[in-house]
């Protein structure tokens, strides 16, 4: 199982980056004293008082800023790793009825998180597949085998190929999984893929381990 992406749900659902636009407004008000009656009638050669009024004024609208929407990127289609041999069409993942991010139910599939990023928009575009099966290796046996610098390759649903490069891969305890670093929003197209690593532990039927390599877009 691969642990919820809680922390970034919100973020990534909606593919959007909250915009928030404030303007500050100043009111200028402007106060006439005037001059109360004379008593008693004064002289006709006293000139009355005259009165002037000042020019109204009228405020400046303030300019708000506008703030371009991030792209939401095309949904990706096929992800090809040529450091391993690799190339799989990939099956949509959602979340999961305990709240995981759901895994594909068969061991020679790969899936993406459609509550994630997507090619070409902001990131994290996740990606995830097994390590092995109960009859012998699954499809993502040699993830491990990949190192920074290699090349990762994913075809968008509309033919595009967008290519990344690997910067990072760690592996994380699962009762400790980092979910905000992985899963968390980021402003640019990156992708994660994973799966398992670490020892297997047999009472648990399960790795104790979870394996993820970071990848950047390779003309970032």
């Amino acid at each position: 199982m691969i642990p919820a992406p809680r922390a970034a749900r919100h973020p990534l659902s909606s593919g959007r980056v909250p915009r928030t636009a404030g303007a500050l407004t100043i009111t200028a008000a402007l106060i006439l004293t005037g001059c109360g009656s004379v008593a008693d009638a004064a002289p006709e050669s006293t000139p009355r008082p005259t009165v002037t009024t000042a020019p109204s004024v009228t405020a400046s609208p303030t300019p708000t800023a506008t703030i371009a929407p991030l792209p939401l990127g095309v949904a990706p289609a096929r992800v090809t790793l040529p450091a391993i041999g690799l190339d799989e069409p990939l099956i949509d993942l959602g979340i999961a009825a305990d709240g995981s991010m759901e895994v594909p139910s068969d061991y020679d599939d790969v899936g993406w998180f459609t509550g994630g990023g997507r090619p070409g928009g902001h990131g994290p575009l996740v990606i995830a597949g097994h390590v092995d099966s109960p009859t012998g290796v699954a499809v993502f046996m040699r993830l491990r085998d990949l190192v920074p610098g290699d090349a990762v390759e994913i075809t968008d649903a509309a033919g595009t190929v967008h290519s990344y490069v690997v910067t990072e891969t760690a592996d994380y305890p699962k009762s400790a999984f980092p979910t905000a670093q992985v899963f968390g929003a980021v402003p640019h197209d990156e992708l994660r893929l994973i799966t398992c690593g670490g020892v297997y532990d047999r009472g648990a039927d399960s790795y104790v381990d979870n394996r993820v390599v970071y990848a950047v877009r390779a003309d970032a």
